[in-house]
């Protein structure tokens, strides 16, 4: 079956607090001796999220 996925785009400063939310994430549930592998997985996602250029609407109305 078809899995359907979603595009977020985070700035530098965005990704960041969502590096950071999903470690303190992590820390909660090895404190509480909950499995981890999930959100260290998620953690690598946001870190190695392509960049992408913004794309530059004003340039090609004014042409």
């Amino acid at each position: 079956m078809f899995e359907r996925k979603k595009v977020l785009t985070f700035g530098q400063d965005e990704q960041e607090m969502m590096v950071r939310s999903l470690y303190d994430m992590r820390n909660s549930a090895l404190e509480r001796n909950i499995p981890t592998e999930e959100v260290e997985d998620l953690i690598l996602k946001v870190i190695d999220a392509p960049t992408r250029k913004e794309r530059r609407r004003l340039d090609r109305q004014t042409r």
